[in-house]
């Protein structure tokens, strides 16, 4: 079993809503967290596969309410590893 793959994305307030719809889409992402610029989590959000929907709207609304008060930010995105195709 291998680990999660994480990454940092460094964004505006401006950018934070979009860049956070555009990882939900992705659909390999496990959690997202927001930090501010001095790297103080704002915002946990930790995502399951059935995560859909109606679900999502709490959690937009949420990240939406962080980018008003956020001038600059980094999002952590931790991942699933992609797993090969079968032979």
């Amino acid at each position: 079993m291998t680990d999660n793959i994480r990454e940092e994305i460094r964004v505006t307030g401006e950018q934070l809503l979009q860049q956070v719809r555009t990882l939900l889409h992705e659909g390999n992402v496990r959690s997202i967290t927001i930090k501010d610029n001095k790297g103080v989590t704002v915002l946990m959000l930790p995502l399951t596969v059935g995560v859909i929907g109606v679900a999502l709207a709490p959690m937009l609304a949420a990240v939406g309410a962080a980018a008003a008060l956020l001038t600059e930010c980094t999002i952590s995105v931790e991942r699933r590893p992609e797993t090969p195709p079968a032979p």
